[in-house]
């Protein structure tokens, strides 16, 4: 059971060891960001977050308004 242990734990550390490479070995190295605003390949190809997508749906004008009608309530 501690052999199991033992070997999990250790696996676990070489994969983050791992995985920090970029970001031990370089000096003022950092993780990349994976967020589509950030993509440089998804901005030429106009796609957006959706917090982006839905700010500017609110902001159009003469799009569908968003009221409450208390016959459809």
């Amino acid at each position: 059971m501690w052999q199991t242990l033992l070997l999990s734990v250790l696996i676990i550390a070489i994969a983050m060891a791992l995985l920090a490479v970029k970001v031990i070995i370089k000096r003022g190295g950092r993780f990349s960001s994976f967020h589509i605003h950030d993509s440089k390949a998804m901005k030429d190809r106009g796609i957006h977050c959706v917090i982006d997508q839905d700010r500017e749906a609110r902001n159009h004008k003469g799009g569908v308004s968003e009221r409450t009608d208390s016959a459809t309530v």
